[in-house]
């Protein structure tokens, strides 16, 4: 098993390349997109299996994705709402609202994450 480093990265499988920050840590984990007015590209939450959006300052697609980066399912949270966690969820996806029907994120959508000399 690959282990996970804070950091950039790219997200291979969807329609484009989506740049991607990585929060493997449990501190980067926990601050999530909190503080932030927007993200460019996405945040990959690893491990993670549920996310919130208390005190967020705006809405956000999540992504569920299983341990090989099967998407499960894609969602819509607005700021002020607890999702209910994944039980086969490994993996958690999040970018501004509208951004993952943008890239045709869709479920069953198999998804793999480029970073520095590596490919997960």
């Amino acid at each position: 098993m690959a282990r996970w480093e804070n950091g950039p990265g790219v997200l291979r499988g969807a329609d484009v390349g989506i740049p991607v920050e990585i929060a493997a840590s449990y501190r980067a984990r926990t601050r999530g997109l909190l503080g932030r007015d927007g993200i460019e590209g996405a945040l990959l939450l690893t491990p993670a299996s549920g996310v919130h959006t208390f005190r967020m300052r705006f809405a956000i697609d999540v992504a569920h994705l299983s341990r090989d980066f099967t998407v499960l399912a894609v969602c819509t949270m607005p700021p002020g709402r607890l999702g209910l966690p994944r039980l086969r969820a490994r993996h958690i996806l999040e970018a501004e609202a509208g951004a993952m029907a943008r890239w045709g994120l869709r479920p069953g959508l198999r998804l793999s994450v480029e970073t520095a000399g590596r490919t997960h």
